[in-house]
């Protein structure tokens, strides 16, 4: 993590630093030096809290805990922190003269599934959800390396104080894993209660060589949309099936059919996903069931696309109930988000300034032409202020660190 770590601080510090006229006539270069140096001092601190908050992690709105440990942090290094923000939030803001406002974002959630690395270090925690069913939780999508490499990020800022001015806010971000927290935090007043940001800076790591950034222009990540299906049918026994409404049927022909809202609906050229990832119904082989539920997630990056899927799932799911005589189906769209598109001169900026820290080699500017990543997360929520630029880029993990949340099914992630 060590390497991996230092990129990581560095980059967030560099792009908060270079937002014009933040940076006080420093280069680059001299300041990635400065950044080092206080990261080597900071290392054995920010190991110590990666591990910390690795092995507690909390999901999302229950980050208690993980809020606590970061606002201490914070108020240590003697930044104005509040707590409670968006529930779970909580937002730092260093003050350094007149200058741009700079928001440096983290996420604090982590994923309901057991962790099985068998790291010194590796989570055992469980919480129970609002459903009253208790779960492991496990940091697998990286979040406590986002809050570690935030937390050094702030400390070099602190400390380079004299090479850049303006303020910046540190925003701690719950339940990004259910693309809610953003919004709650909006509904909270960040923007009324806390300086607007002209600038925004996201980050995420990734499955890259180790110190790499990659930073996208345009459409960067997709629209995330999940719905929740519930077909009513009329219980049998499994040998009287004649007596029965089928919801296992309606379940089963849905799921084929609702392919043809990608397949015959949507333009061939635009991307979008409709993918099925649960279904649950009845409790034994020889009855048929009253219900059948089902739990889709949509993937999109234009608005029109992400407002067709949603209307075609609708449609097909009535017309298979139809189809079979039976009651109208509950279409439940429990939470969604829009796509990430970065601002594209803030982010060859930001590009520039990293490549002349880091070298050439070591940073990759996609642009706008190409396409986005198809995950999702809700860092589009967080910068809905006027003229507010706003950049998400994604940041290499070692090899081993990533491979093992990998196979622990890390793609769950939004």
């Amino acid at each position: 993590m060590h390497r991996f770590s230092c990129a990581s601080a560095l980059a967030f510090a560099l792009c908060a630093m270079a937002c014009p006229p933040a940076l006080a006539k420093a280069d680059p270069a001299a300041a990635r030096a400065a950044i080092d140096a206080q990261f080597a001092k900071d290392w054995p601190d920010l190991q110590a809290l990666y591990q910390d908050l690795h092995s507690h992690p909390e999901t999302a709105f229950r980050e208690t805990r993980t809020a606590d440990v970061l606002a201490r942090q914070l108020k240590a290094m003697g930044v104005d922190v509040t707590t409670g923000v968006g529930k779970t939030g909580i937002v730092g803001v260093i003050h350094n003269g007149a200058g741009p406002v700079v928001l440096l974002r983290t996420e604090l959630d982590a994923l309901p599934m057991e962790e099985k690395t068998g790291l010194p270090y590796a989570s055992r925690a469980q919480q129970t959800d609002a459903n009253g069913k208790t779960t492991f939780v496990d940091h697998a999508c990286g979040h406590d390396i986002h809050m570690a490499w935030w937390i050094g990020t702030a400390r070099a800022l602190l400390a380079m104080k004299a090479r850049w001015h303006g303020t910046v806010i540190l925003v701690g971000q719950p339940a990004e894993e259910v693309v809610s927290g953003a919004k709650a935090m909006l509904a909270d007043g960040l923007y009324t209660r806390f300086p607007q940001p002209q600038f925004a800076f996201g980050a995420h790591v990734g499955p890259s060589p180790a110190g790499e950034v990659t930073i996208k222009q345009g459409f960067t990540t997709s629209a995330s949309d999940a719905v929740h299906v519930t077909f009513h049918g009329v219980g049998a026994h499994g040998s009287m099936p004649d007596k029965s409404i089928d919801p296992v049927v309606m379940g089963a022909r849905f799921v084929e059919d609702v392919q043809t809202v990608i397949s015959r609906q949507k333009d061939p050229m635009k991307f979008g996903v409709v993918t099925v990832g649960s279904f649950h119904a009845g409790t034994a082989a020889n009855i048929i069931p009253d219900t059948a539920e089902l739990g889709l997630t949509l993937r999109s990056y234009d608005p029109a696309v992400r407002d067709g899927l949603l209307k075609g799932v609708k449609t097909t799911a009535d017309a298979v109930a139809m189809m079979s005589g039976a009651p109208a189906p509950d279409v439940v769209h429990l939470h969604g988000t829009g796509s990430v598109i970065n601002e594209p001169a803030l982010s060859a900026q930001s590009a520039a300034t990293l490549t002349a820290a880091l070298g050439k080699d070591r940073v990759v500017l996609i642009p706008a032409s190409e396409p986005g990543w198809t995950a999702s997360e809700d860092f589009p929520n967080s910068p809905k202020v006027a003229r507010c630029a706003r950049s998400i880029s994604a940041l290499a993990a070692p090899a081993r660190r990533w491979l093992r949340s990998t196979r622990r099914k890390a793609s769950q992630c939004r």
